[in-house]
Order: C-alpha cells, then sequence, then structure tokens
C-alpha cells in the first residue's frame, strides 16, 4: 500500500539551524537561498510577523515534493491572551484551491510552534518546478475561522532534484498575485497507473494507483471521483471495468487492480482508455478527464505503452495528465 497524499511524520531538525539569519521572505527568478538578501521583518505596525524554517525536496523518480515546516518563531499574537494558536497551509500556484492544498496540525498557545511535519504533494512533474510556486501562510486558527499571519512564496524552478534545500525567511504581508492566483482552467487532475504484461500468464494488468489535484466539479469544491477503465475495441463492453468512489477528496488513493487475459499480438492492437468522473446521486456524473495509451499515443503516454510491451513481466509506473477532450460516452 502506498503512503497517504498527506505525509506527516517527525524529523530531527539540523543542529544549528537557528543560528542562520533568516532571508526575505519571497524569491526573484534568479536568486538563490545563499545568494538572498538580508531583508526586515514586514509588518503593519513595526512589530515582526516572524520567521518560519523549512525543507524542499524534489523527488523526481517519484514525481513527488516533499515539503518539511520545522518551526516559526516570534510569531504575532493574534489571540487576547497574547498567544495564537497557529498553523501552516502550503498552497501550489497556481492550482485548484482545494486540490493544491495541505496544512499541517494547529499547536495551542504558542508564538514559537514546533511542527516538524512532513507534507508530500504527489504527481509533481519537472514542468510544475519550472511554472509552480509554493505559497506558505502561517494562520491562527480560531472557532470561527483562521487569522492571516504572515506568508512566504518559494519558485520550484530554485530547486535542485534529488537535493534538500533548507530556507528560514521573514514572513511577510499577504501578496496580491491575480496571475498566479488564478486556478488554471486548463489542469484537470493527474492520475498515476501501474501497467504489466505477464508473458507466463498471457495476461495484462492495470493497477490504477491515485489521482492528484483533480478539477473540483461539485459545489463543496471536492469531487466523489472513480475511474473507468476500458481496453478497446471490445464490441461486447466486456472489458470495462470502475473503481470505488472515493467521498469528498481531490487527491483519492485506489490501488485497484484489473485483469485481462490477452496475448501481447492482441494487446498491441488494443487501446487503454482511462476515464475519471464525479459521482452525482439523482443526476448525470460529471466527466473529469481521461488519458488513452495505445500506438496512437503520442509523448509519454506512447512511452509507457512500448515499455509495457516490449519489457514484460514487469511493472511500469508512471504519472499522466488528464485531458477534458475527447469525451466518451456517459458512465
Amino acid at each position: 500500500m502506498r503512503s497517504q497524499t498527506l505525509v506527516a511524520e517527525s524529523h530531527d531538525v539540523v543542529d544549528g539551524r537557528n543560528s542562520r539569519q533568516p532571508s526575505q521572505g519571497s524569491y526573484g527568478p534568479e536568486v538563490t537561498e545563499e545568494e538572498a538578501p538580508l531583508s526586515s521583518p514586514d509588518s503593519d505596525s513595526g512589530t515582526s510577523l516572524g520567521t518560519l524554517e523549512f525543507s524542499l525536496l524534489y523527488d523526481s523518480s517519484n514525481n513527488a515534493l516533499h515539503c518539511t515546516i520545522s518551526r516559526a518563531r516570534g510569531l504575532r499574537a493574534m489571540d487576547k491572551n497574547g498567544f495564537s494558536d497557529p498553523y501552516c497551509k502550503l498552497h501550489l500556484l497556481p492550482g485548484a484551491s482545494k486540490s493544491f492544498k495541505l496544512r499541517t496540525k494547529t499547536l495551542p498557545k504558542t508564538l514559537n510552534p514546533d511542527w516538524n511535519e512532513t507534507l508530500t504533494y504527489y504527481g509533481i512533474t519537472e514542468d510544475d518546478c519550472r511554472r509552480k510556486t509554493l505559497r506558505l501562510s502561517i494562520l491562527d486558527e480560531d472557532t470561527f475561522g483562521s487569522d492571516f499571519i504572515g506568508e512566504t512564496r518559494v519558485p520550484l524552478k530554485l530547486l535542485k532534484t534529488e537535493q534538500t534545500k533548507n530556507f528560514s525567511v521573514y514572513l511577510e504581508r499577504k501578496q496580491i498575485d491575480e496571475k498566479q492566483d488564478e486556478n488554471d482552467p486548463d489542469e484537470r487532475g493527474r492520475i498515476l497507473l501501474n501497467l504489466r504484461f505477464s508473458s507466463q500468464k498471457q495476461k495484462f494488468t492495470v493497477r490504477v494507483v491515485r489521482c492528484s489535484a483533480l478539477a473540483a466539479m461539485d459545489s463543496n469544491g471536492y469531487s466523489d471521483p472513480y475511474v473507468k477503465v476500458y481496453l478497446k475495441p471490445d464490441k461486447g463492453k466486456k472489458s470495462k471495468y470502475k473503481t470505488t468512489t472515493k467521498k469528498r477528496t481531490l487527491n483519492p488513493e485506489y490501488n485497484e487492480e484489473f485483469h485481462y487475459d490477452i496475448s501481447q499480438p492482441e494487446l498491441d492492437k488494443k487501446t487503454l482508455e482511462i476515464t475519471v468522473w464525479d459521482k452525482d446521486i439523482g443526476k448525470q456524473n460529471d466527466y473529469i478527464g481521461g488519458v488513452q495509451l495505445g500506438n496512437q499515443a503520442k509523448g509519454d503516454r506512447l512511452r509507457h505503452w512500448n515499455e509495457v510491451l516490449k519489457i514484460p513481466d514487469r511493472n511500469h509506473e508512471h504519472w499522466h495528465p488528464l485531458s477534458a477532450d475527447g469525451l466518451p460516452e456517459v458512465s
């Protein structure tokens, strides 16, 4: 079983990191952590909003971005008791509001929280690293909402693959950047597929592992997604399978397998159609997006298909972006 979309783990923080002088809260395109000039603590009334220490690691082999939120120091007091109840919220920009947000636990009555939590985004490609920015916000949790304390933003292009990058920054006031904050209407999400052809059993196995950052189809900002697997052409439509439905999520995990008894020459003539749907009650289900793998596919989809056929008896696992084009028959 693979780990959940949001992973919380405890990590020992490197000794002596408190001795590092915080750098400015956001970075331009050509500024690295070591080169970032120092800035004054940002505030509304001359008092510091606080500092934040965290580290980022991009794992290209698993298309995962690991964000370790270590600690904050000297946060602004938001409550009458002179403290705050802080948590850290992560948001990949641009991106669907809920699917790209993760958060730490809330620590009550403190201005110097130690989280030591690792939050993980799955399905992050190298293209994402070139164009996306990670926003880290510190908020004070209240009974009827949350109060904003401060934030920082890091362009993912500052990261080097497989190298942990540590940050210690002053928090800044909320930045208004409509172009960066807006959602990308073309993004429908991604799906992780594990494919295998067994030469001994003459069997093709499709494993739907998980989806990431699906488009929200319901008014509550979520979807109730399930995945359809179809090996076509198939006149009798006996090759259609369906996963279970996951409630109120944009990052569902399935780990469900479907098997086809088929020879390798026959499989070479087929097209694997994967579609993701939002389950609705009392009305037509909403199509979120799909992907097709086969000899007529291109790019990564064709490479994935060829791997399965040319290197049998091995698992071949890859992420694929979902497309809203080519709406299949209503599910």
